[in-house]
C-alpha cells in the first residue's frame, strides 16, 4: 500500500564483558550510528551497558533507558518478583513496538552476549513476530573471566558445567563435583552459601574469583583468600586439567 511505513528493526547489540574496544565491529557499527539507544539499569544508576558504550554514542543519540522496578529487594523465587519483572517486561516491549512500527531502528545495548543469562532475552521472545528483531553476539562476561586468570579453563576432553549461585546448596555442591571445569554466575548475596558448596566437594584449593573482567578495576582472587565480592561483575571458576599432548 502507498505510504506504508516500514517497520524499524530492533538490534540486541552484545557489548562484551566490560572494555569498549571488546566489542565486534558490527556492533560497534551498530552502536556508532544509532539515532535510538536503549539500556537496562537500575533507578537511580546510569547502568553498565551504558557506561561500556558511553564513548560511541552519538551526540544526538536518543536514549531510552529501561530501569528494572526490583533487583534484589524481593526474592527471585518469590511470586511477587516474576509478576513485577513481567510486567516490567511488557511495558519496556510496547515502548520498543511504538518506535520500530514508525520506522525507527532501535539498538539494545546488552552487557556481555544478549542470549547468556542476559535480560534481552525476554524482550526478544515478546518482540518476534511482531517486528524484525536482530542479535549481534558478544564476548560472555565467563570468557572476560577466565582470561583474566591467564590460565584456560578447558583441556582436552574436559566437560565444562556453567551454574548459577542462586541453585540450592545441594545442587551446587554436586555439580561443582560433579565437572572438570566450572563456571558460577551470579553470585552476588550467595557467596557464602557457594563457599561452603566448592569446599564441600573438596574443590576449594582450585577455586578461583573474578571481579570485573576486563574492566579497569578488573580482580582476580583465589576462593579461599577472597573476604568478600562484588554484588555485581563476579564470576567463580574452577579450571579444567584434562587430556593435553
Amino acid at each position: 500500500m502507498s505510504g506504508a511505513v516500514t517497520c524499524g528493526t530492533v538490534h540486541g547489540v552484545g557489548l562484551g564483558p566490560g572494555a569498549v574496544d571488546l566489542l565486534s565491529v558490527r556492533a560497534d557499527r551498530l552502536v556508532r550510528s544509532a539515532r535510538h539507544v536503549a539500556y537496562f539499569r537500575k533507578a537511580g544508576r546510569p547502568g553498565h551497558a551504558r557506561r561500556i558504550a558511553g564513548e560511541l554514542l552519538r551526540p544526538d543519540v536518543i536514549e531510552i533507558a529501561l530501569e528494572y522496578p526490583v533487583t534484589t529487594e524481593i526474592p527471585f523465587d518469590d511470586p511477587r518478583y516474576k509478576a513485577c519483572l513481567a510486567e516490567f517486561y511488557e511495558q519496556s516491549t510496547e515502548r520498543l513496538l511504538a518506535l520500530a512500527r514508525k520506522g525507527e531502528d532501535i539498538v539494545v545495548l546488552c552487557e556481555g552476549d544478549p542470549f547468556f543469562y542476559g535480560s534481552f532475552m525476554h524482550l526478544h521472545s515478546r518482540l518476534t513476530g511482531h517486528v524484525p528483531v536482530e542479535v549481534v553476539p558478544g564476548i560472555t562476561g565467563m570468557s572476560g573471566a577466565w582470561n583474566a586468570t591467564n590460565v584456560p579453563i578447558t583441556w582436552g576432553d574436559d566437560v565444562l558445567t556453567v551454574v548459577t549461585a542462586t541453585l540450592p546448596e545441594a545442587d551446587l555442591e554436586r555439580r561443582i563435583r560433579d565437572t572438570d571445569a566450572l563456571v558460577v554466575m551470579k553470585i552476588g548475596r550467595n557467596l557464602a552459601k557457594l563457599r561452603r558448596a566448592v569446599a564441600a566437594a573438596g574443590r576449594e584449593q582450585d577455586a578461583w574469583l573474578v571481579e570485573h573482567a576486563a574492566m579497569p578495576n578488573q580482580r582476580v582472587t583465589r576462593l579461599a583468600e577472597a573476604e568478600n565480592v562484588t554484588p555485581y561483575f563476579s564470576i567463580l571458576l574452577i579450571h579444567g586439567q584434562g587430556r593435553r599432548p
